[in-house]
């Protein structure tokens, strides 16, 4: 007896270093790159939009925030079922109805490399993933164009017919813009794809030593703090601007900062919000850099014990009012499901807080094309009759 139980300690000791060895092995993947902050570009000067805070080794949002809050305990259920337990045991274990599409979503794949470049649009790839043409410039906002959002594969999985870009299909480019380091936003097979592809990187701090890292050029990518701009001195200027979120692509949190972006021309100005909590940057932002031509706005994935982090629908409607936005495109959504609300929720419900707003929602299918200096073009809601 004591033999076979000696035999069975040791077989499990054998499985569990297999395993260990197996997990060391697949985080030495360069997508698990240690990101490094250059300290240095941190000025510590007061701006209109706010002063990057870093304290031991972790950036800060310019509000009290907390990542997770518990929901009120409902007395009739038992303590196990309720706070921080239940939401990961929810989002693990049960279904949630009409959180996935029953059907293919419908999209409308726009020819990117066809397109005139002097025209100004904008190209929705699902979740927060955009093209845009600006005053002759090619830019690309956190492309993701992997089938999964995670590095676990097989998990985060694409909606059925949300995903249909790839690398390939993107034109040379002047700006690939990346907000943050989560994974549905950074996206280590895309950016391989894209390499050749891109003039120029901006991302807050810490996310550019990535890209370096992945063998990318030091001179191609520029990092900055909020309030940092990037000046091509041909017409371009791209601002880092807050938001109110967080960051980190395993446990360790908060090591590279989070943003926000405006793209200002002497013609145009856009906002393009990254993902962001609501909070008093977006009037900030408005009152020092609007008003907005457009305002690309998260508007998905959200909950109320992550509403510092994730903005309801009827806050993502506030903040185009805030910016002082002439239209607005609700992003983060209709692509991977984060969140426990039914997939078509986020556009029923900013829709909704958008009537009477002074500025125009716009609805378009993914890959649709947005032409942004056309202000009859309008868009049905197309999600409305999909499954």
């Amino acid at each position: 007896m004591l033999n076979l139980v000696l035999k069975t300690l040791l077989v499990l000791v054998g499985l569990a270093a297999v395993l260990a060895i197996a997990i060391w092995l697949y985080l030495q993947q360069a997508q698990f790159a240690d990101p490094k902050v250059d300290t240095e570009r941190l000025s510590g000067e007061d701006s209109a939009t706010g002063t990057t805070r870093y304290r031991d080794g972790k950036f800060e949002n310019l509000e009290t925030t907390e990542v997770m809050v518990e929901q009120p305990q409902d007395p009739a259920q038992p303590r196990s079922q309720s706070g921080l337990f239940r939401t990961l045991y929810k989002f693990l274990f049960e279904e949630i109805p009409g959180a996935v599409p029953a059907e293919p979503l419908p999209s409308v794949k726009t020819d990117l490399a066809s397109l005139d470049r002097n025209d100004n649009l904008v190209v929705w790839m699902g979740h927060s993933s955009y093209y845009i043409q600006l005053d002759g410039k090619r830019i690309l906002i956190d492309p993701v164009f992997s089938s999964y959002a995670s590095p676990v594969p097989g998990t985060n999985v694409a909606f059925k017919g949300s995903n249909i870009y790839t690398a390939d299909d993107i034109p040379e480019l002047d700006f690939l813009l990346i907000s943050h380091d989560h994974w549905d936003h950074l996206d280590y097979p895309t950016i391989k794809g894209l390499e050749n592809k891109v003039k120029q990187v901006v991302a807050p701090l810490g996310v550019g030593s990535y890209f370096t890292q992945w063998g990318w050029p030091k001179e191609k990518v520029f990092e900055g703090e909020w309030g940092s701009v990037f000046d091509d001195n041909n017409g371009m200027q791209v601002h880092i601007l807050p938001s109110r979120h967080f960051s980190g692509r395993l446990l360790d949190r908060n090591r590279t900062l989070w943003a926000s972006f405006a793209l200002i021309t002497p013609q145009h100005r856009y906002y393009l919000s990254g993902d962001t909590g609501y909070g008093e940057h977006f009037r900030n932002i408005g009152e020092a850099l609007g008003p907005f031509d457009l305002a690309v706005l998260e508007c998905g994935q959200y909950n109320v014990q992550w509403a510092n982090i994730h903005m309801m629908p009827e806050q993502t409607a506030q903040a185009g009012v805030d910016l002082q936005a002439k239209a607005v495109i609700a992003a983060h959504n209709s692509k991977f499901k984060l969140a426990y609300h039914p997939w078509k929720e986020p556009l029923d419900r900013v829709s909704k807080a958008s009537e009477g707003k002074p500025y125009r929602l716009l609805t378009p299918l993914i890959g649709e094309r947005v032409d942004t200096d056309n202000p009859s073009q309008t868009f049905g809601k197309w999600w409305v009759n999909t499954k």
